[in-house]
């Protein structure tokens, strides 16, 4: 698996493979791609961790509001993904938060 932070505000759009731009007829299904439940805050910034299956090179985000689109740029394209390693390095530097979202699961 391959990571990825994204700031709060901005979500995925296409998403390219060895081959090219990831064809949904050709993979007979959309890129295995999950947000976590770990974000860290950078700058005053919430930024959120993705997953994405390895076959996934490169993934392009933009912004999901208007406003956003105005004050920054309008698309970024990652092509550097982050290893499970290198998100733990992260991590250790920043000012992060962890959210449980099923607290009854918690064991005491």
């Amino acid at each position: 698996m391959k990571y990825f932070f994204v700031s709060e505000g901005w979500t995925i759009g296409r998403v390219w493979a060895s081959e090219g731009l990831w064809q949904i007829t050709a993979w007979r299904r959309q890129p295995d791609i999950q947000r976590l439940n770990i974000s860290l805050v950078e700058n005053q910034e919430l930024m959120w961790l993705y997953r994405i299956e390895d076959a996934v090179i490169t993934v392009e985000v933009t912004p999901t509001n208007a406003a956003v689109v105005n004050q920054t740029i309008g698309q970024v394209v990652l092509k550097r993904l982050m290893t499970a390693e290198q998100v733990i390095e992260r991590l250790e530097r920043a000012e992060a938060k962890c959210q449980l979202l099923n607290t009854q699961s918690v064991l005491i």
